[in-house]
């Protein structure tokens, strides 16, 4: 039964299919209207189930709404649209279509209500963001692209197995909270975490995303690993191995960022590191915790845009992404400057941005759950971040020693996108109230105490005073960091190749073999043929009886067998 409120993730999803064959033109203005219709209709989805079909003798629900939907789906809309007006003179024909694609399918998971419709979103959700990927169009981005898509696939088969599991063991597919009580249940979560980016697959999206285009980063930035935390809070909350997993990642991306050298590769590690601290949130498990993980999702994808529009538009302009050699670049590019300050300023949790008034959630939900160790790690990690974002990715880019460079500001719809995901940042860190309403618990948190405030601005001090002591020893340094993606970037082709040369030498030395035994027969054959030879020779009655019955003796075997 499909009621007559429209599917938003399927709209997106055929809209996106019909800008590809539209005209450039047509199609830039088109992909502007779109993601606001979708997000229209988000919020005409009622509470509760709205469509009903029947697969296979199960009831599926591929559209049921509540309040974490409704949010998750809203705050993919408005990143499909940001995400757009920045990409609004992209030249690419397929990259905003599949971006859309993508998106469609995050907001098809949101808005599922079943185990089934998940994964057949879920895998869509792979394709669109591949050929978003992919669709840069050099050697490297492709190379990264079928990386992506194996890693992909791969959670996309532990996914399969899981759920196919999980319906044969209980005969349901609704998607609700699951207990890890069986391997099925493993095998979900397992294939969650893979899209968020937890270990040991942690590599891919810093092998993947920094090798889109200037634009490509920031559709990729929002949906897969926000998607991820999506089901987690919906399929596992309260699940305690997802702290530890958590502060892994969010640990793991904070020193792989201070190690690098690329400044989108510098991003790419803190989405690692800020969805971490997301899966701790769900770990935690309380309504506290998880209106934390929803709110900060939320706050991630707008800040996390920002600073990659910033980024990409430094790339775009300077067609640079070494830290090493930029530098003096806020002399010409001070509005993209700014912008850049305002993301990292958001994403270090500067009081009066969105990111203070989410990450502060979490550690207060740790504090509330006496979970003083993980709130201790959080502090700890919240000083690494701004270190890495708030300071080393400004500073290096912007305002470090003169490189020379004098690059203009972007185009406009370039800078009109980044001015919209900044003044979002300084709004929702204004009025919290406008996030807290869209929470799928009541929230009875006041984010602008006294104590939280002195207490962050002390800590943004002291790291920022440890910064400048510690620039001599930070700067300008040129690096490449070795990640577990080395396994199948390096280690899968070496052993490809090696396997491919092994069998190759085992196959010319078989043949060579064959032929010196062929030689040989042949010529022992033809000294056989003469007077007196084997074939010639006159064998006894009894011999050739003998013969005869082990030949028929092996053609019965033979048969039965």
């Amino acid at each position: 039964m499909i009621s007559h409120v429209m599917h938003p993730g399927l709209i997106l999803i055929l809209g996106g299919l019909m800008l590809a064959f539209c005209k450039d033109s047509v199609r830039a203005k088109l992909a502007l209207l779109l993601p606001l219709l979708v997000l229209y209709l988000v919020w005409q989805v009622p509470d509760g189930a709205a469509w009903h079909a029947s697969f296979l003798q199960h009831t599926l629900t591929p559209l049921q709404g509540d309040k974490l939907s409704r949010l998750f789906a809203t705050i993919f809309s408005l990143a499909a649209f940001g995400g757009a007006l920045f990409a609004f003179t992209q030249k690419s024909r397929i990259e905003v279509p599949a971006a859309f694609v993508y998106a469609g399918s995050a907001i098809g998971v949101v808005f599922a209500g079943d185990l089934i419709t998940v994964f057949v979103f879920w895998e869509l959700m792979a394709i669109g963001s591949t050929l978003v990927l992919w669709s840069k169009g050099d050697e490297k981005s492709y190379q990264s692209a079928r990386r992506y898509l194996m890693v992909h696939l791969f959670g996309g088969v532990v996914l399969f197995a899981g759920i196919t599991g999980h319906i044969v063991n209980t005969g349901d597919v609704t998607f609700t909270k699951l207990m890890l009580d069986s391997p099925a249940q493993w095998l979900i979560l397992a294939g969650f975490l893979i899209n968020a980016g937890a270990p040991p697959f942690s590599a891919w999206l810093p092998d993947a995303y920094p090798e889109a285009s200037w634009s490509g980063a920031v559709f990729l930035s929002a949906f897969t690993t926000k998607t991820a935390v999506y089901v987690l809070i919906r399929g596992f909350p309260g699940a305690e191995v997802l702290i530890g997993i958590g502060l892994f990642m969010v640990f793991y991306g904070i020193v792989y960022a201070l190690l690098e050298n690329d400044m989108r590769r510098i991003l790419a590690y803190s989405i690692v590191s800020q969805v971490g601290f997301m899966v701790t949130a769900v770990g935690i498990g309380t309504e506290m915790a998880l209106n934390g993980a929803a709110a900060h999702a939320f706050a991630h994808i707008i800040y996390k845009a920002l600073l990659l529009m910033s980024a990409g538009s430094v790339l775009m302009m300077t067609n640079t992404r070494n830290c090493t050699s930029l530098g003096g670049l806020y002399r010409t590019m001070p509005l993209t400057a700014t912008c850049g300050i305002i993301g990292a300023l958001a994403i270090s949790a500067f009081p009066l941005t969105s990111g203070f008034i989410s990450k502060s959630m979490i550690a207060q939900a740790a504090a509330d759950s006496h979970l003083q160790w993980v709130w201790m790690l959080l502090a700890a990690a919240s000083a690494g971040t701004l270190f890495y974002a708030g300071l080393k990715f400004t500073w290096f880019v912007f305002f470090q020693k003169d490189s020379g460079l004098r690059p203009e500001e972007p185009p406009k719809t370039m800078r009109w996108a980044m001015m919209l995901f900044a003044v979002l940042c300084i709004a929702l860190g204004v009025w919290p109230e406008a996030l807290y309403a869209l929470l799928p618990y009541p929230v009875a948190y006041v984010p602008y105490t006294a104590t939280h405030i002195v207490a962050q601005l002390q800590m943004m001090l002291f790291v920022g005073l440890a910064f400048f002591i510690l620039l001599p020893y930070i700067s300008r340094t040129l690096t490449i960091t070795l990640d577990s993606d080395w396994l199948w970037r390096k280690l899968l082709p070496m052993l490809a190749n090696g396997g491919d040369a092994l069998l190759g030498g085992l196959n010319r030395l078989g043949k060579q073999v064959l032929r010196v035994l062929s030689a040989g027969a042949i010529k022992w054959a033809r000294e056989e043929e003469n007077e007196g030879g084997w074939f010639t020779r006159s064998w006894p009655t009894s011999t050739m009886a003998l013969w005869v019955l082990v030949i028929l003796l092996a053609y019965l075997v033979g048969y039965y067998i």
